[in-house]
């Protein structure tokens, strides 16, 4: 069968190292004793080191051309390359609702949206590694008070301890993408509980990073209705003076329990 031509629309861009698909595998023996869930594997330059791992595995690719190539090299996987879009499965069907291991080489242009559903089904996934964008995987592992840290460190670094862990250059792909590429581990932490409503935390975090150059005191006004505004004294608080890059997750969870009462 001919190798898998990659499709722009899909942003499929085929790792060719083989030493780099071989290190991200290895990223996911942080949890050497669960499943593992493999997004987009295209033509299986990491499948091929994960299947070695002796334990479950299962694929997901949304290109019907990828996996009719995965079922004719693979045919380990037997059943497990599921041939349907990630962002639209139930991830408790996948194990029986046992934990897995997610990785992959992400689609850069959905990278963001696949580690929203990541929170969405934490309690499943202790650990996620794989290839994203640089510009992304350096966001996910910011710091606060660094330019890149947004709403996707907030939300991420509420729930998991993340690590940087190596560059990518573009010349190991096919095509070569215009950026640079990193690969990254989110593991886990020790938080069960926020400590305050966690829809009210997403909302807060994303209004005001929408407008991450004003300080709080002006882009937190859109938490409020005009007949629900607070009063000075709200304003007059000494972290309305920061902006968001400025705040740790505690300090937006602190806030988040402020408004939440302030909304009652």
């Amino acid at each position: 069968m001919k190798l898998v031509k990659p499709k722009k629309n899909l942003g499929q861009h085929f790792l060719t190292d083989l030493g780099i698909a071989r290190r991200i595998a290895d990223t996911v023996d942080a949890y050497p004793d669960i499943p593992i869930l493999e997004i987009g594997p295209g033509m299986g330059v990491l499948t091929q080191y994960l299947v070695t791992k002796n334990r479950d595995v299962k694929a997901v690719e949304i290109d019907s051309e990828s996996v009719a190539f995965l079922h004719e090299h693979y045919p380990k996987l037997n059943d497990n390359i599921i041939g349907e879009d990630f962002l639209r499965m139930d991830l408790n069907e996948i194990f029986a609702g046992k934990q897995f291991v997610l990785t992959g080489n992400y689609p850069y242009d959905i990278s963001s949206q696949i580690f929203f559903k990541m929170l969405d089904y934490k309690e499943l996934i202790p650990c996620c590694t794989g290839m994203i964008q640089r510009e992304v995987a350096l966001r996910i592992a910011s710091a606060p008070g660094c330019k890149a840290y947004g709403i996707l460190s907030v939300l991420i670094q509420a729930w998991y301890d993340v690590e940087y862990l190596f560059t990518v250059d573009e010349n190991v792909f096919n095509p070569p993408p215009k950026v640079k590429s990193a690969v990254i581990r989110m593991t886990r932490n020790s938080v069960t509980e926020l400590g305050c409503d966690e829809k009210l935390f997403k909302r807060l975090v994303k209004t005001v990073f929408n407008q991450r150059r004003k300080m709080l005191r002006g882009s937190i006004k859109q938490m409020f209705s005009k007949e629900h505004m607070p009063s000075l004294d709200f304003f007059a608080m000494d972290i309305m003076t920061k902006r968001p890059e400025q705040l740790s997750v505690k300090q937006f969870v602190d806030l988040t329990n402020v408004v939440e009462k302030l909304l009652q």
